[in-house]
């Protein structure tokens, strides 16, 4: 049980550090944002965030 706890934190604790490289290693490092209107290739597509959908419906009257 004690083995299984101990592996749980060590994977989590990994998972973690992988996660946070780009920004334990680059100057002043930051986390990107995961918003899909800060995604050039979702703006290229024309795919807007849910809210701003919402928004476009119910500005031409076709919310449901």
């Amino acid at each position: 049980m004690i083995a299984t706890l101990v592996a749980s934190l060590v994977i989590v604790a990994l998972a973690v550090l992988m996660l946070s490289v780009k920004v334990i290693v680059k100057k002043n490092g930051k986390f990107s944002s995961q918003h899909v209107h800060d995604n050039k290739a979702f703006r290229e597509q024309g795919i807007d965030c849910v809210v701003e959908q919402d928004r476009q419906a119910r500005r031409n009257n076709k919310a449901m």
